[in-house]
């Protein structure tokens, strides 16, 4: 008899919320379980193996049910089957399956023979009706074909002109394309990963791409400056490989599961599942390992004067670390639960959320929050400070947005348009203390109800719902000029949408569903990840 212990199916359960787009279920699920410790070696798990497992069980007591039935032909056994539920299978023993399936095959067979019955009373009409209509007089008919006739003359297209009659619409292949699709050729796939790709940034100083993957490795890619037709027609791009590991890795125990740039592209920061923070310079060498945290890193990012390090952690906490030093500044133990996002006010005060339901704002020197937010009813799964540093604005499981002052203790406005969770929340790079400063700030939020919407932030009202996607938006961003915002979902699609408009611009379709997108400095190109291991750069020209 093969058997299953608790470490095996632990890691089965951690790879099927990994594989199904559940990040923080996964890492939360993963610490606690200790799969880090795990002794099973990712490499010989193929996709979907807890999916498997259990049809590959329900098969086995398929066959168990049918135990002492020989006589059935494989079409009778199918039959059979249908007439079960996959719950039955777990629920019943075999003599109770049997029972199930003989009382619906009497139904099964009642109904069929009412239904002959019925059958034949329609014949029986139907041939009445015929003869009735044989009777018509021959000289109906022939005034009948004699109108008829007339009729298709009259229709019939002049040569050159135009026929009588509606005019048929116009039908071809190019019909079924979709308008502002992109093609192939504004494309470069850039392929080195084994496992999914979470996240993706591109450096404020120039033309590198950085990717995090469930590999263990970071990627910093050079992309030339030119489109993508050209780039391809010349070397493949060049890569940096960020390793994670030494020696042979342990598939799952170093994910990359966030990064960020300093404010000049000197520096990437990576933050791992094994709960250490890495700082490498550009050209992939690894400057700095920060250790301290004791579980997976959600979050990290630089403040502006990148003298400061923020990271927050399944651990429940939040780090300030000194780059100068290498060493931890002060560390922020505030939340009951798992830290799932930080960012920075200015360079000495941020904010925290967690599952916990709480939003901290903190201060490095402060032994306490300087300011604590609550309203939110579920796991506050991302926050962000607008362009100002004034306002915050949060996203929750509870399906809301909520936008935040330091001035008083209850959210200015409440944003409750989404009917699922909102993974990510974005401020537009307009208004006030933006390179924008004449255009409206905008905030944008997308959702497992795979809907992106933008918000006027001052009357705190839905400009547009944004309806293009088919399953949960994972990812947003909007272009450095803040006309146009990139939204990215487990559809396999990248809409471009016009924030103008509230209209679909440009579209591209890949191979797995997206993690993350983001825009390069220059708003001409756009980079995706994805699920079936790769990152996509994508031209963009309006």
């Amino acid at each position: 008899m093969i058997s299953i212990n608790s470490t095996e199916l632990n890691y089965l359960v951690f790879r099927y919320l990994h594989e199904s787009g559940f990040t923080h279920s996964a890492y939360a699920f993963g610490f606690e379980a200790g799969i880090n410790k795990s002794t099973v070696d990712g490499n010989l798990v193929p996709p979907g193996a807890l999916v498997t497992f259990l049809q590959k069980g329900l098969q086995f007591l398929e066959l168990e049910a049918d135990l002492g039935n020989d006589l059935q032909s494989d079409a009778d056994m199918e039959d059979d089957f249908s007439f079960l539920q996959p719950l039955d299978f777990i629920t019943k023993d075999a003599y109770q399956l049997q029972k199930i399936v003989r009382e619906k095959k009497d139904r099964m067979n009642a109904a069929n023979n009412e239904s002959k019955q019925e059958s034949q009373r329609e014949v029986e009409v139907e041939r009445k009706e015929e003869e009735i209509q044989d009777h018509k007089s021959e000289k109906e008919i022939g005034k009948e074909e004699e109108k008829s006739n007339q009729d298709q003359s009259e229709m019939e297209p002049q040569e050159n002109g135009t026929g009588g009659g509606v005019e048929p619409m116009e039908t071809s292949p190019s019909s079924t394309f979709v308008p502002g699709e992109i093609p192939s050729s504004d494309v470069i796939v850039l392929e080195g990963h084994t496992s999914e790709v979470f996240a993706c940034a591109w450096s404020p100083s120039g033309s590198l791409l950085a990717s995090g993957s469930g590999d263990s490795t970071a990627r910093i890619w050079t992309i030339a400056s030119g489109n993508c037709r050209s780039s391809m027609q010349n070397e493949p791009a060049h890569v940096s490989v960020l390793r994670h590991f030494k020696g042979r890795a342990n598939e799952k125990s170093k994910d990359v599961t966030t990064l960020d740039w300093n404010d000049d592209g000197t520096l990437l920061a990576t933050g791992s599942y094994d709960g250490q923070a890495r700082i490498w310079g550009r050209d992939g060498e690894l400057k700095t390992t920060l250790i301290r945290h004791k579980g997976p890193i959600f979050s990290l990012k630089w403040n502006k004067e990148g003298d400061y390090l923020l990271s927050g952690s399944v651990d429940k906490t939040a780090i300030v670390w000194d780059i100068k030093t290498g060493e931890w500044k002060q560390q922020f133990e505030f939340h009951s639960a798992p830290t799932l996002d930080v960012d920075w006010r200015d360079n000495t005060s941020f904010a925290t959320c967690s599952t916990d339901g709480t939003i901290h704002v903190c201060k490095v020197g402060e032994n306490q929050p300087i300011k604590t937010f609550l309203g939110h009813q579920g796991e506050v799964n991302a926050i962000k400070w607008d362009p100002t540093g004034s306002l915050l604005a949060s996203c929750s499981d509870d399906h809301t947005a909520k936008i935040w002052s330091m001035k008083q203790d209850k959210y200015l406005h409440d944003l409750k348009e989404h009917v699922k969770e909102i993974y990510t929340i974005r401020w537009s790079p307009t208004g006030p203390g933006s390179h924008n400063p004449n255009q409206q700030l905008v905030l944008a939020s997308a959702s497992f109800d795979s809907r992106v919407k933008l918000w006027d932030v001052e009357l705190g009202t839905l400009i547009y719902s944004l309806y293009g996607h088919r399953d949960p938006v994972y990812s947003v961003a909007f272009s450095p000029n803040g006309e146009y915002l990139a939204s990215g979902s487990m559809d396999k699609c990248m809409h471009i949408w016009s924030v103008k408009e509230g209209k679909i611009v440009k579209t591209y379709t890949g191979n797995g569903g997206i993690f993350e997108v983001c825009w390069n400095k220059d708003g001409n190109k756009i980079a995706a990840c994805f699920a079936n291991n790769n990152v996509c750069v994508v031209d963009f020209r309006m």
